[in-house]
C-alpha cells in the first residue's frame, strides 16, 4: 500500500524533490492547500508523515493523524510542532539543524554591513536627488575593532563569529550552556548576557525560539545597549518584545535594526517597525538560496523517508520517543 506525507506548507518553486525522494521509499504527497488548522487536522487523518515548514503543527492536527510515525521540519527551530504531542503518541520528531549555516551567517553580516556603510540610504538618495546629495555628516564608523554580541553561539553563530573577525571586529558570545573555553575555540569573548548587551555596538539574534527565550530582547535589555547599537535578528521574531523594540527605535534609545522577520509571518505593508526609517528589513530571506533550498528539501524528505522505512533519521528532536515509536525503528 502506498504511503502518503502530507506536506503543510512551502515556500520554493516546486515539490519534486521531496517527491523523489520519498517515492524512492513508495510514499507520495499529500499537499495542504494551505496552512489553517482545520484543513490540517482533515488531511491528517490519512497520512504516515508529515513535513512542514512554518505551519502551525499542533496538537490538534498530530492527534489526528493516527498513522503518522514521523513529522520531519524544513529547517531548525521547531516551535510550531506540538514536540511534547508526538513524543506522547510514539512520532518522531526530525529536522535539519544544518543545512542554511552560510546563508543566515552571510545575511546576518550583510545587514551589518549594510547599516554601518548606509548603503541603502545612498543608494535611494543617490537614485532619487542625485549624485551629490548624499551628505557624509551621519555616523560612519570605521568596524575595525568594533564588537559584535552573537547571542546563541551554535553553528550559525560561529559562522557569524569568523565573517566579523575578517572584518576586524571583536566577537563577544553568550548562550545558556557556553563556556569561555568553547567561546574562545571560535576567536570570540564568552560573556553574560547584560554585559554582552552593554559593550557590543553590534547584536545578532542567533538562537531558537522557546519558552525561556520569547521576548528574549525586551524593555531591559533594550535599555542596556549603546545608544548607537544596531540589533540583528534573522532567527525568529518573538526572540523580540516588538512593542519594547518600537518604544526604543523612535525615542533614540538605540540606533537601528536589521530584521529577517518580525512575529507576524505575514505582515502588513504598513507595520509600524518595517516602515521606521531605521529599520533594515527583509522578507525572511535569510535562509535562502538555490542550493540551500534544494538541501533542504531532499535532507527533510529523507528524515522522513528513513522512519517510513522503520530507520532512525539523522536528526532526532524527542529522542526519548525512540525506545517507543509507532514505527518499529532499527536504533
Amino acid at each position: 500500500m502506498t504511503k502518503k506525507v502530507l506536506v503543510t506548507d512551502y515556500a520554493w518553486p516546486s515539490l519534486e524533490p521531496e517527491r523523489a525522494v520519498l517515492a524512492r521509499v513508495g510514499a507520495e504527497l499529500v499537499v495542504a492547500p494551505d496552512g489553517a488548522e482545520d484543513t490540517l487536522t482533515e488531511l491528517a487523518r490519512d497520512v504516515d508523515g508529515i513535513l512542514t515548514c512554518w505551519a502551525q503543527t499542533t496538537d490538534r492536527v498530530i492527534r489526528a493523524a493516527e498513522k503518522c510515525v514521523v513529522v520531519s521540519r524544513y529547517g531548525v527551530g521547531v516551535d510550531n510542532i506540538a514536540v511534547d504531542t508526538a513524543t506522547e503518541l510514539g512520532i518522531v520528531v526530525a529536522y535539519v539543524p544544518d543545512y542554511c549555516v552560510q546563508e543566515v551567517s552571510n545575511h546576518a553580516m550583510a545587514l551589518l554591513l549594510a547599516w554601518n556603510r548606509r548603503i541603502v540610504e545612498h543608494v535611494t538618495m543617490t537614485k532619487q536627488t542625485g549624485w551629490g546629495s548624499v551628505k557624509l555628516g551621519a555616523p560612519m564608523p570605521r568596524l575595525g575593532g568594533k564588537k559584535l554580541g552573537i547571542i546563541g553561539f551554535g553553528r550559525i553563530g560561529q559562522a557569524l563569529g569568523k565573517r566579523a573577525q575578517a572584518f576586524g571586529m571583536d566577537v563577544l558570545a553568550y548562550g545558556p550552556r557556553l563556556t569561555e573555553t568553547d567561546a574562545a575555540a571560535h576567536g570570540a569573548k564568552g560573556v553574560g548576557l547584560s554585559e554582552l548587551l552593554r559593550e557590543s555596538d553590534f547584536v545578532s539574534l542567533n538562537c531558537p525560539l522557546r519558552p525561556d527565550t520569547e521576548k528574549l530582547i525586551g524593555p531591559d535589555e533594550l535599555a542596556q545597549m549603546k545608544p548607537a547599537a544596531f540589533l540583528i535578528n534573522t532567527s525568529r521574531g518573538p526572540l523580540i518584545d516588538e512593542d519594547a523594540l518600537y518604544d526604543a527605535l523612535t525615542s533614540g534609545q538605540i540606533a537601528g535594526a536589521g530584521l529577517d522577520l518580525v512575529v507576524d509571518l505575514a505582515p502588513p505593508l504598513d507595520h509600524r517597525l518595517i516602515q521606521l526609517g531605521n529599520v533594515l528589513v527583509t522578507p525572511h530571506t535569510a535562509f535562502f538560496s538555490q542550493e540551500a533550498v534544494l538541501e533542504l528539501e531532499e535532507r527533510a524528505a529523507g528524515e522522513a523517508a528513513s522512519v517510513l522505512q522503520g530507520r532512525t533519521p539523522d536528526n532526532v528532536v524527542n529522542p526519548a520517543v525512540l525506545g517507543r515509536t509507532r514505527a518499529a525503528l532499527d536504533h
